[in-house]
């Protein structure tokens, strides 16, 4: 009996150490691929290249990240640059130097570079792969000069009929065309490093006239602001949205004066304790031969416990909170 234990107890134990063996996972040993020597001493940026690596999980990941590596590695060498052109004295440089030179290397950056070409990539291992891009100066710098060529073709084309127009509606273009070449200064501090010979003087002054001519369009526009009774205590809000957009409030004639007219009408009415001042507001903005640009229509209920006049002190409180929200532009119906 004892023996038939043993005998039992001894194939139990086997029958444990072959399921244990059985169940052990095997390994895979895969070796682990050598880095390219285009990796571990990517090549050197030389006067006509720019040469730059990139890591990510798939190739066209890397890809990004090597043409952001190559925008970062030109914005050290423009603000190395832009560094070095500055004018220093007694070895102290503005604050306003600094700054300049950290948002010309910051919108260096955010530079999209269409023209490049993949010299080599190479799966390292799971979820890891590595790139190698290289871009053409010359290439990288006749790209940029055609964005900017045809920012300012643009802009020439809209002022050849621009004088069309009222001027709250040049002043528009204007201030769209500013906004368009905003980022063209900056431009060309690129394109100066990209091509040493390249000569900005040109769009320089084009940038210079555009600017202004914006500012000497918005100098010379005026408004006078008209009001029936009731619309009296509205016009001090309409006032500081104009002056706020630089725009002047005074009597004066001519092709760039404006005549905004706010008439309102307001009913009274009582509720639950509340005196309400139902306003409705119209508002019509004319040019200098009476033809309107601009009108908007506005029903504001103003309220209070203090009394009828609160309530429509209300109404003018909460007409200004319209315009800080919205914009005056919005409020009056122009587009500013």
């Amino acid at each position: 009996m004892t023996k038939m234990r043993f005998f039992i107890t001894a194939i139990l134990v086997s029958l444990v150490f072959f399921s244990g063996c059985g169940s052990q996972k095997s390994v895979n040993f895969t070796p682990k691929k050598a880095i390219p020597a285009w990796y571990a001493k990517p090549p050197l940026v030389t006067t006509t290249t720019l040469y730059a690596i990139g890591e990510a999980q798939n190739k066209d990941e890397a890809i990004v990240n090597a043409l952001n590596n190559m925008a970062s590695t030109l914005s050290v060498s423009i603000g190395s640059q832009f560094t070095s052109r500055e004018v220093v004295e007694d070895g102290i440089k503005s604050s306003h130097q600094v700054t300049s030179s950290n948002e010309i290397q910051s919108d260096v950056k955010k530079l999209r570079i269409s023209n490049y070409e993949v010299l080599d990539s190479k799966e390292l291992g799971f979820r890891k792969y590595i790139v190698l891009i290289k871009s053409d100066k010359q290439k990288l710098f006749n790209s940029l000069k055609n964005e900017v060529d045809q920012k300012f073709a643009f802009i020439d084309k809209q002022k050849e009929t621009i004088a069309r127009y009222h001027a709250i509606k040049q002043l528009t273009i204007y201030k769209k065309a500013k906004s368009d070449i905003a980022d063209v200064p900056n431009t060309l501090i690129i394109m100066n490093v990209l091509n040493e010979s390249f000569d900005s003087k040109e769009y320089v002054n084009k940038v210079e006239a555009v600017n202004s001519n914006y500012d000497k369009l918005l100098s010379s526009i005026t408004f006078t602001i008209q009001s029936n009774t009731e619309a009296k205590d509205l016009e001090a809000s309409i006032k500081k949205g104009l002056t706020a957009k630089e725009l002047q409030v005074q009597y004066n004639t001519g092709k760039k004066h404006f005549i905004l007219i706010i008439t309102s009408k307001i009913d009274k009415a009582s509720t639950y304790g509340f005196t309400l001042a139902r306003a409705a507001i119209n508002i019509i903005v004319r040019d200098y031969r009476g033809s309107i640009i601009g009108s908007n229509k506005l029903n504001i209920v103003g309220q209070s416990t203090q009394g009828y006049n609160v309530a429509k002190e209300n109404v003018a409180i909460k007409l200004n909170e319209m315009i800080k929200k919205d914009g005056i532009g919005k409020v009056i119906g122009l587009d500013l």
